[in-house]
């Protein structure tokens, strides 16, 4: 078993002992597990502050990025947790979240949170990819 730790080229620090992304390479299977990823810019700051839908666009765009820095793309991904501060930004979410996955449906949770590890931040987004 083979692990190698993605971080994608002018990706934001993490503030912690964390990667991005950690791809798992298995018998021929590749397993992609994404952290939770927060609308945070590669200078540390908030995009949007308690904006949902941009947030929302901003996050799968990081996702996309850590994705392709393994080697996959939407279609890979099999699971989606998502985390909302406010369950009212469910209706703002739900349509970019289906551009994303239109082709395919990965399973998913939805969860309303008191709140994220940023101020500001009010969706957060993990996945795990296969391929």
């Amino acid at each position: 078993m083979k692990k190698t730790l993605i971080y994608p080229a002018g990706f934001p620090a993490p503030r912690g002992n964390y990667s991005p992304g950690l791809l798992v390479e298995n018998g021929g299977v590749s397993t992609l597990y994404i952290t939770g990823q927060l609308a945070v810019d590669a200078d540390g700051e908030v995009v949007a502050p308690y904006e949902a839908a941009e947030q929302t666009e901003f996050v799968f765009k990081l996702i996309g990025q850590i994705l392709e820095a393994a080697g996959m793309g939407f279609a890979d991904v099999v699971k989606v947790d998502t985390f909302l501060t406010n369950m009212t930004d469910f209706e703002e979410f739900t349509p970019i979240r289906n551009r994303y996955f239109a082709d395919t449906r990965p399973v998913s949770t939805l969860l309303e949170v008191k709140g994220l590890a940023r101020v500001g931040c009010c969706v957060e987004i993990e996945v795990l990819a296969i391929k």
